[in-house]
């Protein structure tokens, strides 16, 4: 699969232009207020996304994603019209983390209908360690692992890990998450049965000491009973401290790159 690489063009069609990074709070913004401009289908993945151009009042463009509800392709293990708002639910408890590994997400209505609506990352483009990084076990990478282990990722594709251009580390494409059942089906295995690192334990410790936030936080984006689960494995990790071995039924997402 192709990483996608989005540019905004003036109107006479000139130079390219990376818009300015924006503060959380002023994308959540011009996410839920800004118009569409342009919209282009992605011509690859099971559910139909959108790269969109938005538009601000102020004059400002900003890059998007696009996944309406209208374009998800029904699931046997996941409730139906669902998936952009396990995006949101995503992007939420990253937020509330305090990881801040998700790009800002809001759901709103668009040309397509309800749907999520995220800033678009521009990767850091072809890097000679990429894979390398990706496979290591630098924190950043453990931090997204475990990310993927709570919210019980059915879907970590390795086209699903950007480094931006500053070398932060973001995942995107969030839909198949949160089930009540285990799902974990990612590329990341380099933690396999090994210890949680213990920086990271001691976030986990924080966290499931404020779980409870989460059904506020949460509510009405996934399920009472989703919620449940997620408090429940953030538990686990905080009292075992140790990935799980793997499981002998498929542990990688189709079409894995």
């Amino acid at each position: 699969m192709p990483d996608l690489f989005l540019e905004l063009r003036d109107e006479s069609g000139g130079d390219e232009q990376t818009p300015a990074p924006l503060l959380e709070e002023d994308a959540l913004l011009l996410l839920r207020e800004a118009e569409f401009s342009a919209a282009r289908l992605i011509p690859w993945g099971s559910n139909y996304s959108f790269a969109v151009a938005l538009e601000a009042s102020d004059g400002r463009s900003q890059l998007a994603i696009y996944k309406p509800q209208a374009g998800e392709v029904p699931l046997y293990d996941f409730p139906d019209g669902t998936l952009y708002r396990r995006e949101l639910a995503a992007y939420l408890f990253s937020r509330w983390s305090g990881w801040n590994l998700v790009p800002p997400t809001v759901a709103r209505d668009g040309p397509r209908g309800v749907g999520s609506v995220q800033i678009y990352i521009q990767p850091e483009g072809d890097h000679p360690d990429r894979l390398d990084f990706w496979g290591s076990q630098d924190p950043r990478v453990e931090r997204l692992v475990m990310f993927d282990h709570l919210i019980n990722n059915a879907d970590r594709k390795i086209s699903h890990c950007l480094r931006d251009r500053d070398g932060k580390v973001w995942g995107i494409d969030h839909g198949l998450t949160f089930n009540r059942e285990p799902k974990l089906r990612t590329v990341l295995w380099q933690f396999v049965g090994e210890s949680v690192s213990p920086g990271l334990l001691a976030e986990l410790r924080l966290l499931d000491a404020r779980s409870s936030e989460l059904r506020a936080t949460l509510a009405r984006i996934i399920s009472p009973s989703e919620i449940q689960a997620l408090e429940r494995r953030i538990s686990h990790f905080a009292e075992h401290g140790c990935y799980p071995v793997l499981s002998t039924r498929r542990n990688v997402p189709y079409g894995w790159w």
